[in-house]
């Protein structure tokens, strides 16, 4: 192989959303584009261990949730039986197909891939784990992230459970203590619950779900209590041990000294950046506190060569996220065009039951930019089709300018918010005013119209 075999005009590090999507956009400018993914399995965290398996098997959970309420509905029925194993199959049977749909694009030639681990020898050289060396004139890294080790004594020694153990396992624990309280903890936690799993939230700041609301919090927090679930925040976790069959995590609450026992702890205290064999400091590439690679706006590096995107490089992990970042990354680095991501129009959700879904600015933000605004509120608990839905939990909550009723933000917690949300997120995307969405016909009863009560009591505020 000759030298001029080993170099391309840009290579892709990480096959996963953003991989590909960087891979893909990089063919609109030229045929040399190379992909290296050294992970066990194509697909990327998504498919593979994140958001498609995890839902799948949230929805079945939610469906023998719902269906063990059957009572209150006026039906009868013989108690739920869950199958691990069987949710496990169906999941596997879905996975499969995803992945292999993913594994077929990044495989069918229009592009070389090197099933390699790769790390940086200087600015534009990278070496594969069999010994061979590729260069290039552009870089994008998209390596993902990698479920992180936190510093807590005992823990290692104990052994724990990782969300991909819970995503896979076909017999679970009967009881588990979760430590953690963000999105994979609170949604994980629900679907262990649900599937007969005694379940103990351990989180260390003051609510569920920090970067959320604090009144998000609360609702989640009453709904996974309701459920049987014992939710300890704002503690210290001070060691953990093994007992005989279980594990104990020993911690302070409310300047108490507390114990949660459970068959197995689930170490759901996060994720971190998957970029430590990647020699990044060789090529002059500088990380974040948080370990994230650092970017400007285009997604460039401190070295202006390299570009990353996605989960290693943050601010948000989110799919269509980092896709938005690989494409802007290969347009940047190939074209030449500037399209930052606009991150005041992002939106979040998650799975729980109650879902949670934001999108735009959020209160504090709006606050911190001293934006003037109106906000109005208006709880599940008083509408109508989500009290014949027995769905009670939750509110939707708007913010709007104050001089003109541009919407700027949203809030959704409640029973499918992840679909009701995207109503709002079009009006903050496309600047709409709250009087263009009282002008749309809001069919009743629908759980969409509940938007109408915080919309309308904006309005009136507005022009009074």
């Amino acid at each position: 192989m000759g030298a001029e075999d080993n170099h391309y005009d840009i290579i892709i590090i990480g096959g996963g959303s953003a991989g590909y999507a960087a891979a893909r956009t990089a063919l609109e400018y030229t045929q040399s584009v190379a992909v290296v993914d050294g992970s066990d399995e194509l697909g990327g965290l998504c498919i593979l261990k994140g958001c498609m398996p995890s839902k799948t098997l949230l929805f079945s959970a939610e469906i023998a949730h719902t269906a063990q309420k059957g009572k209150r509905l006026g039906l009868h029925q013989e108690r739920v039986h869950v199958d691990v194993a069987a949710l496990q199959d169906r999941k596997r049977e879905l996975i499969s197909e995803f992945a292999g749909y993913r594994a077929g694009q990044l495989q069918d030639g229009r592009f070389k891939l090197y099933r390699s681990n790769a790390r940086f020898l200087d600015h534009l050289t990278i070496q594969l784990t069999d010994g061979t060396e590729l260069w290039s004139d552009k870089y994008v890294i998209a390596t993902g992230s990698k479920v992180s080790e936190p510093s807590i004594p005992g823990l290692d020694s104990v052994g724990y459970l990782t969300s991909d153990d819970i995503l896979s396992a076909d017999k679970l624990p009967d009881s588990v203590v979760v430590l953690g309280g963000g999105i994979v903890a609170c949604e994980l936690a629900q679907y262990l619950n649900r599937t007969g799993v005694r379940v103990t939230i351990v989180q260390r700041s003051p609510h569920l779900l920090k970067e959320l609301s604090a009144d998000a919090s609360v609702v989640l927090k009453s709904a996974l209590q309701s459920e049987g679930i014992s939710v300890f925040t704002d503690t210290h976790i001070e060691n953990i041990r093994r007992a005989e069959d279980s594990v104990v995590v020993q911690f302070k609450h409310d300047g108490m000294t507390c114990y949660a026992h459970g068959r197995d702890v689930f170490n759901a205290l996060g994720r971190e950046p998957n970029t430590s064999f990647l020699n990044l400091e060789l090529a002059d590439i500088q990380v974040s506190n948080s370990g994230h690679i650092e970017t400007n706006m285009m997604q460039q590096t401190t070295n202006p060569a390299i570009y990353a995107a996605g989960d290693c490089a943050g601010p948000e992990e989110i799919v269509h996220i980092a896709i938005l970042q690989g494409e802007n990354a290969v347009n940047h680095a190939l074209g030449g065009k500037i399209n930052e991501v606009n991150y005041d129009t992002i939106t979040k959700v998650v799975f729980t039951d109650p879902q949670i879904a934001v999108v735009g600015l959020s209160r504090m933000e709006l606050e911190i930019r001293e934006v003037e605004f109106v906000e109005s509120s208006f709880p599940f608990s008083d509408h109508g089709k989500s009290m014949i839905m027995d769905a009670l939990y939750g509110y939707v909550r708007v913010f709007a300018k104050r001089s003109d009723g541009t919407v700027l933000g949203a809030e959704c917690v409640g029973k499918d918010a992840g679909e009701l949300i995207h109503t709002l997120a079009v009006a903050v995307a496309t600047k709409l005013k709250v009087e263009d969405l009282l002008a749309v016909h809001w069919y009743h009863p629908t759980l969409s119209e509940i938007w109408t009560y915080p919309l309308e009591e904006i309005q009136e505020a507005i022009v009074s």
